[in-house]
């Protein structure tokens, strides 16, 4: 058994709360439940879900790979990519999304218990939101993976009051 820092026990008790939440959220719903949008927003719980796997995947990838795992493209087929990651497509299923999102998890937890230094850092890509030569440590990164799962948590909350009632907390 390996022992781990603090810092470190910290990071894996943040990522387990953030997404404890936002799997909480959809417990109990079917896949139209999931895929349906509550709001005026263009957000439904099952999406968001899709959308923090696949942020968290590829963040964990960038700790290990470096900018070429979260390089941006600008063409119109990259951004239909993108919104359709905030979509239940035809053929997902909620059971889907949570069981990726769960596998997705156990590896950044591995990554968070295994890379050698949370100061090494990488250059961050070219891209409008990132200041140019902008460049992010592994902590930062993993911070990152944290606060998205826990910003879209709060969304998922907001929706599934809107779908039923329920929340998650209160």
């Amino acid at each position: 058994m390996t022992t781990i820092t603090r810092e470190r026990a910290d990071l894996l008790e943040s990522l387990g709360a953030a997404r404890f939440f936002l799997r909480h959220t959809a417990q109990g719903l079917t896949d139209a439940q999931a895929a349906h949008r509550s709001t005026v927003s263009e957000l439904c719980i099952g999406g968001l879900i899709k959308h923090v796997t696949e942020v968290e995947r590829q963040w964990a990838r960038f700790i290990v790979e470096g900018p070429a795992a979260v390089a941006v493209a600008d063409d119109p087929a990259a951004y239909e990519t993108y919104a359709n990651g905030f979509r239940m497509l035809p053929g997902e299923t909620l059971a889907g999304l949570l069981e990726e999102h769960e596998r997705v998890a156990k590896e950044t937890d591995e990554l968070v218990r295994t890379v050698p230094d949370l100061d090494a850092e990488h250059p961050l890509p070219p891209a409008p939101w990132f200041a140019p030569g902008a460049r992010r440590s592994h902590r930062r990164t993993l911070q990152h993976i944290v606060a998205e799962t826990a910003q879209h948590a709060g969304h998922a909350d907001i929706i599934r009051e809107a779908i039923d009632g329920q929340k998650t907390m209160g």
